[in-house]
């Protein structure tokens, strides 16, 4: 996980060089936190109150050297391990020579200017998020867990512990499952290969690969052991770890291999939020915004078969005299229309579950789950009036619509329920347009509007 923004302490004497840096930061990177300071002193008075995700510091201070400032700061438990980023003119044998020993992270050139730094920084941060996430950690004995959640918490993490790989395991299947911890969910597993109780750190991780079927990339897991030898690394490995180390635990070898399985874990959510916006574009109509044709034909079937969905309720809808915005005023025109028409649907059904879909050309239809004859035409009735206000460029436009539920039609397919709703289309058309008709169990019929009808619409 990646903390949102991020944070960043800019270090600089130039109180112009800082202002402008910190500016550019803070419009570039949306939601992140830029403080900063002119001396070495006042970056370790920021500090001692707060913990940030990344340090940049010229190398010349007015108090102290740039290489002093990251040398107090690796001394430091509660900072140790944040990214130090030296911004320099002059990359020089010194710098090069003691920047590691110093604990410095990389190298900024200052004479490729603030923008070049920006887009410096904002790579640096995707690369080197900081140590965000929410930790499992199995472990059966209370002065272990003691000393290790104590170290991994100082560093940011947050930290679940359980005694047992059975508690472990029961957490996984919740957040797996769907439960209450899905919004939150584990990062990484940490657990010792010896446990106490029926399962073991064998076991467990065993369960997570084969009978949860998470990959190494998606749980990266880090495993305990105080048995180097190479028949249980292998051992380990087999068992399906990403690593591990060895008691005594040492803090900056458990704390590097847990920042290497956080960046696994980014890159896998990284790519998963990919695939799935992929899919989503692969979907959506551009113009509109609204589903395409192609989700309806793959996904919609299954929605009227569902029946915990019924009553369900389809909308067909259709921009009146739409060819004559095309031949009048333009195509982009009214490709305006059809995408001020486009969000407007996804405002008004968004919130109640329905499928909207750019059915062809000018025509729209909404698939409304759990909706009876009587709500859905009250929901068309707001839409055709919500369209008749629109006007989008400056152009009257009202729609038609058809419906058809499977109140009046049960136990009906979906191709069969839109072509009832394109019926009941025709039928508004036939009447006058900019009105509504509903396909009833005795055929198309005009839905009279609430104000109409009166209390009983």
């Amino acid at each position: 996980m990646i903390r949102k923004g991020g944070s960043i302490l800019v270090v600089d004497g130039s109180e112009v060089s800082r202002t402008i840096i910190a500016r550019i930061l803070r419009h570039e990177l949306e939601g992140s936190r830029v403080v900063t300071c002119g001396s070495g002193a006042e970056a370790l008075e920021q500090l001692a109150l707060s913990r940030f995700d990344l340090l940049t510091t010229a190398l010349m201070l007015p108090d102290m050297d740039g290489l002093d400032l990251c040398r107090r700061i690796r001394a430091d438990h509660a900072h140790r391990y944040m990214p130090v980023v030296v911004v320099s003119g002059d990359a020089d044998s010194r710098l090069l020579r003691e920047g590691f020993a110093a604990g410095v992270t990389d190298y900024f050139d200052k004479s490729l200017g603030y923008q070049a730094f920006v887009e410096f920084v904002k790579a640096f941060m995707r690369r080197n998020a900081g140590l965000v996430g929410r930790v499992l950690y199995v472990e059966d004995s209370p002065t272990a867990a003691t000393l290790v959640r104590q170290i991994m918490e100082r560093q940011g993490l947050q930290v679940v512990h359980t005694e047992t790989a059975e508690q472990a395991l029961a957490l996984l299947e919740q957040t797996r499952a769907g439960g209450p911890k899905e919004a939150e969910g584990f990062d990484v597993v940490v657990t010792d290969f010896y446990l106490q109780g029926r399962m073991t750190g064998g076991d467990l991780l065993h369960a997570i690969r084969a009978r949860l079927h998470y990959s190494q990339q998606e749980m990266p897991v880090l495993v305990i052991t105080a048995n180097d030898s190479e028949e249980r690394q292998a051992e380990v490995f087999h068992a399906g770890a990403n690593d591990f180390v060895t008691k005594p635990i040492v803090e900056e070898v458990l704390m590097a291999r847990i920042r290497s399985l956080l960046l696994i874990k980014q890159q896998f959510n990284a790519l998963k939020r990919q695939a799935e916006e992929m899919r989503r574009l692969a979907t959506t109509d551009s113009l509109t915004g609204v589903r395409s044709r192609r989700y309806l034909l793959d996904h919609g079937e299954a929605l009227v078969a569902e029946r915990d969905n019924h009553p369900l309720s389809a909308m067909l809808l259709d921009i009146d005299h739409f060819k004559r915005i095309n031949d009048s005023l333009g195509h982009l025109t009214g490709d305006h229309v059809l995408a001020a028409l486009g969000q407007l649907l996804n405002e008004l059904f968004e919130e109640t579950g329905s499928l909207v879909v750019r059915f062809g050309g000018e025509e729209f239809a909404v698939i409304m789950p759990r909706c009876g004859v009587r709500e859905a035409n009250a929901r068309a009735e707001v839409l055709r009036r919500k369209v008749e206000q629109l006007r989008p460029v400056n152009i009257p436009v009202t729609v038609s619509i058809g419906l058809a539920s499977t109140m009046d039609h049960p136990d009906i397919s979906l191709t069969r329920l839109l072509a009832l709703a394109d019926k009941a289309l025709y039928e508004a058309k036939r009447r006058g347009r900019n009105r509504i008709c509903v396909c009833s169990a005795a055929g198309p019929e005009y839905a009279a509007l609430p104000r109409e009808a009166g209390s009983q619409a």
